[in-house]
């Protein structure tokens, strides 16, 4: 049955709100804001700020809550203000005291936070959250510090540390020289453009830069389906002396007496950018080579550097590489880096930050082969840890079951790292990340991390929450039996 409304048009004044009803305790904002140590790193917050000069900051709550927030749901910086200031549950978990219809702040400010809220500060953050969560308390850190001081056989190790690397891709085109040749050409004829205005001499010409033609035999080359590497070769030339034209006018403007002042910050940097951009590409050219020193691809974000993984989807990727060590499900971030490296030297490094936050070493630690280097296997072995894999040199004819069994199994234990990085990538930001400068996606790929194990603490909350109700209630616990169950046999006869 359905009774069709009276009033289908309700003014926005006529709506009402209950003013009695209080918070849900268990939504997930409140729990999740009972889970982060706020206080704790209050103060460290406070001195980046001075006492006496500027505006009052933003609460260290309200920054890092709207980071947060905006990680968690995936959506821009706008939204994130648009839906605090519609949530109620929302704007409790930044820290105010009541409801308000008024925007918190301005959506420019996550650029602050960002900026002020540093890779390093989330690290802490991230850690402490999870000691709190664990039980780890300095005083009981200190003390498994002592008794695993005691013995150096490997007894008092415990717990598995899974260890890996992967590139978080920055929000960039796919880079080819010629692309990039071209941008920079485009840039350098606005500047050019412009430092003519400045001229004292008035009636001067301005400088002939061939931009359309240029511009003709760009798409020439480029909608072509196949391109041979001479024909890239060529083209690449081609660019390069139009941007070398480019920057001697420049240099004969600035002799004339106008200066680089007229330009905007925009316009300096990318000009800077653009003359080593020219001058690696030329460096390639007449060397006749496609590697270069710190190369640059990206002619808006400078900082990204091509990294080489080969793996099959794609060879080489072009963001930040990081080192990441996982136990229990918790994921942290060691390493943060724009430059290629080898991460086999971060095991000893990953392996010192487990001690240091649990008390003890782990008795074993699962990594890819890459890492199982002999300096890395006599470093485990003289702490007693068992370093996952086969063991170094020719291998063995006969393999014993137990063996294979084990090999097995350190495989699929080492699984849940790859899936914390296919969980950082599909569900939150890893898999491209939409900050511009180097200082915020270091920061961007941080709070991921600790998003994912915020995520995890609310649902062991949840699990622990069910737990109780079923021991108060043999009911429920029967259905969620049944349930798994029903669940095991569907499995069985789908795979039989």
């Amino acid at each position: 049955m359905y009774r069709k409304s009276q009033n289908p048009d309700t003014p926005e004044e006529a709506f009402e709100l209950s003013s009695e009803e209080k918070l849900c305790g268990e939504n997930r904002w409140v729990i999740l804001a009972k889970l982060i140590p706020w206080t704790e790193f209050e103060e460290e917050y406070a001195q980046i700020f001075s006492e006496e000069m500027g505006a009052p900051a933003k609460p260290f709550r309200m920054a890092l809550g709207a980071l947060i927030i905006k990680e968690k749901l995936g959506i821009s910086d706008q939204e994130t203000v648009e839906q605090i200031r519609e949530n109620p549950y929302l704007q409790y978990f930044i820290g105010q005291k009541s409801y308000s219809i008024e925007a918190p702040f301005d959506p420019s400010m996550m650029v602050h936070f960002r900026q002020r809220i540093g890779e390093e500060f989330l690290g802490r953050i991230n850690k402490s959250m999870v000691k709190k969560a664990q039980g780890f308390g300095k005083e009981a850190t200190e003390k498994k510090l002592g008794e695993a001081g005691e013995r150096e056989d490997g007894q008092n190790n415990k717990g598995k540390l899974l260890i890996d690397a992967t590139v978080a891709p920055a929000d960039i085109k796919y880079p080819t020289d010629f692309d990039l040749l071209n941008s920079v050409r485009k840039d350098t004829e606005r500047i050019v453009d412009k430092m003519h205005e400045q001229q004292k001499v008035k009636g001067e010409k301005r400088p002939r830069t061939y931009r359309k033609q240029a511009r003709k035999e760009y798409l020439k080359f480029s909608k072509r389906k196949k391109k041979s590497r001479k024909e890239r070769i060529n083209a690449v030339k081609k660019q390069l002396k139009y941007v070398k034209r480019n920057l001697e006018y420049i240099e004969k403007l600035i002799e004339t007496g106008v200066s680089l002042e007229c330009l905007s910050h925009r316009q300096y940097r990318r000009l800077l950018v653009g003359v080593e951009i020219y001058r690696q590409q030329q460096w390639m050219l007449e060397n006749q080579t496609e590697r270069i020193d710190d190369r640059i691809v990206s002619l808006s974000q400078p900082h990204v550097r091509p990294i080489v993984r080969g793996k099959a989807r794609a060879n080489t990727e072009f963001g930040a590489k990081i080192s990441v060590s996982c136990w229990d499900g918790y994921v942290f971030v060691e390493r943060i880096s724009w430059d290629n490296y080898n991460e086999t030297g971060d095991l000893k490094m990953q392996v010192e930050e487990y001690k240091e936050l649990t008390g003890h070493y782990p008795k074993s630690v699962h990594a890819d082969r890459i890492y199982r280097t002999r300096a890395n296997r006599a470093w485990c072995k003289e702490r007693g840890i068992r370093l996952s894999g086969p063991p170094l040199g020719r291998p063995p004819k006969k393999v014993s079951k137990e063996q294979k069994r084990q090999e097995r199994e350190d495989e699929r234990v080492r699984n849940e790292i790859e899936g914390k990085f296919g969980q950082g990538k599909r569900r939150f930001g890893l898999g491209r990340v939409m900050t511009k400068l180097a200082q915020t996606s270091e920061t961007s790929i941080s709070l991921t991390f600790l998003v994912m194990n915020l995520v995890k603490l609310l649902r062991q909350f949840y699990c622990l929450f069910l737990c109780q109700i079923s021991q108060n209630s043999d009911f429920v616990f029967q259905i969620i039996r049944m349930s798994y169950i029903k669940l095991f046999y569907t499995k069985k006869i789908a795979y039989a």
